[in-house]
């Protein structure tokens, strides 16, 4: 073999162990994924806003006690894609039941 040819093999044999490596790394990542999904999923229940309501006061009523009722705002803010605090009469919200908050 000339040097010209063991030269390319070489660096195929390093690009594709790189991307061996990659495709385990990404395989591994999505399991891990997966498995941690099951450990954070919540029950809900569904909650309809009325006239003066508030997101502390339904957080405070869905909290268990000795658990910070801000936790259970933010759960209710990131289920529901609250940006802000506003919430309207009507509106439907996804409440946890989880003890996790």
């Amino acid at each position: 073999m000339s040097r010209l040819t063991v030269i390319p093999s070489r660096v195929l044999i390093v690009i594709s162990t790189i991307v061996v490596a990659l495709v385990l790394l990404l395989a591994s990542s999505v399991q891990a994924t997966g498995e941690l999904s099951g450990v954070t999923e919540v029950q809900t229940a569904q909650y309809k806003v009325r006239a003066g309501d508030n997101l502390w006061d339904i957080a405070d009523g869905h909290t268990p006690d000795g658990r910070d009722v801000r936790t259970t705002i933010e759960s209710i803010k990131r289920m529901n894609d609250i940006r802000g605090s506003v919430i309207q009469p009507g509106q439907v919200l996804e409440i946890p039941l989880s003890s996790s908050g």
